[in-house]
C-alpha cells in the first residue's frame, strides 16, 4: 500500500491578515478547519504541518497533527516556494525518520471549504489515472473569452484577439468550453518526481474538479468574513459541505 502524507504548509507572517492561520473561524482556527478534513480523510497516514511559528506548532498538535519540526526561517518568507517547503519536508522526513512517502497532499489552510470526502476524490484520481500528479480546479464563470484589457491610450480592448463577442450571433455563452482555474485546495505529487524535477505539476497532472462554493479562498478579509458567514449559516448552504 502507497503511503500518502498529508502537509499543511502555515507559516506565522502574513500581511492581508496579521496572524490568519490562527484566527478564529466559525468558532476554531483557520488552520484546525484543514487539520480536522485531513484526519478524517482515510488515505492519508500521516498529517503533518510545517511551521515556522511556535504557536502555530502548539495549535496544530492540539488539534491532532504532527509538527515534526520547525520550520527554517529561510523558507517561511514573503517569497519562499511552496515547492521549496515540501521538498523539505520530504527531505527531513528521508534524514530523520528514515522514509520517504509514496505521495504527498498539499493541503493549504487558506481552503477551509475543503472536505475529506474532496481529498479522498482527489487521491481515487490518482489512483484510477496513474496519475503523477493531481490538482483541485473549479469552473471558473470569468471565461477568458468574454474578458477586457485596457489598452495604452484607455481604450477597453478584448483579452483574446479574434474571439467573437456575446450578443453576435455567433456565439452563445452557454456555448463556451468550460474552463477551469487550479483553487489552491489540493496539489497531490509523487514524491520521486517532486525531487526530481523540483515542481508540483508534472506533465501527466490531473485535474480533481471541486464545486466552486467549496473552493473559496481565505485571501483577505473580506473572503475571511464571507467564508465565516457560510460557515455560521451552512444550514442555510447544505449544499456546500
Amino acid at each position: 500500500m502507497s503511503e500518502i502524507v498529508g502537509l499543511i504548509t502555515a507559516r506565522g507572517g502574513s500581511k492581508s491578515i496579521p496572524r490568519k492561520n490562527l484566527k478564529m473561524l466559525a468558532g476554531k482556527p483557520l488552520i484546525a478547519w484543514t487539520i480536522e478534513a485531513a484526519l478524517q480523510s482515510p488515505s492519508l497516514d500521516r498529517v503533518i504541518v510545517s511551521t515556522d511559528d511556535v504557536e502555530i506548532a502548539e495549535v496544530s498538535r492540539q488539534w491532532g497533527a504532527e509538527v515534526p519540526f520547525i520550520r527554517p526561517a529561510e523558507l517561511a518568507q514573503d517569497d519562499s516556494s511552496h515547492v521549496s517547503v515540501v521538498v523539505h519536508t520530504v527531505r527531513w522526513l528521508e534524514s530523520y525518520q528514515g522514509t520517504r512517502p509514496n505521495y504527498l497532499v498539499l493541503l493549504q489552510p487558506t481552503s477551509p471549504l475543503r472536505t475529506a470526502e474532496d481529498i479522498e476524490a482527489a487521491v481515487q484520481v490518482a489512483f484510477k489515472k496513474k496519475a503523477d500528479s493531481v490538482v483541485s480546479v473549479s469552473e471558473t464563470h470569468h471565461h477568458p473569452y468574454l474578458m477586457k484589457r485596457i489598452m495604452e491610450d484607455g481604450i477597453l480592448a478584448d483579452f483574446m484577439s479574434g474571439v467573437p463577442q456575446p450578443g453576435s450571433r455567433s456565439i452563445r455563452r452557454q456555448d463556451l468550453p468550460p474552463v477551469y482555474s487550479v483553487n489552491g485546495a489540493i496539489y497531490l505529487t509523487q514524491c520521486e518526481l517532486l525531487l526530481n524535477s523540483q515542481t508540483l505539476l508534472s506533465p501527466r497532472t490531473f485535474p480533481y474538479i471541486m464545486p466552486p462554493q467549496r473552493s473559496l479562498q481565505v485571501d483577505d478579509l473580506w473572503d475571511f468574513y464571507l467564508i465565516h458567514l457560510i460557515m455560521e449559516h451552512k444550514d442555510g448552504f447544505s449544499s456546500i459541505r
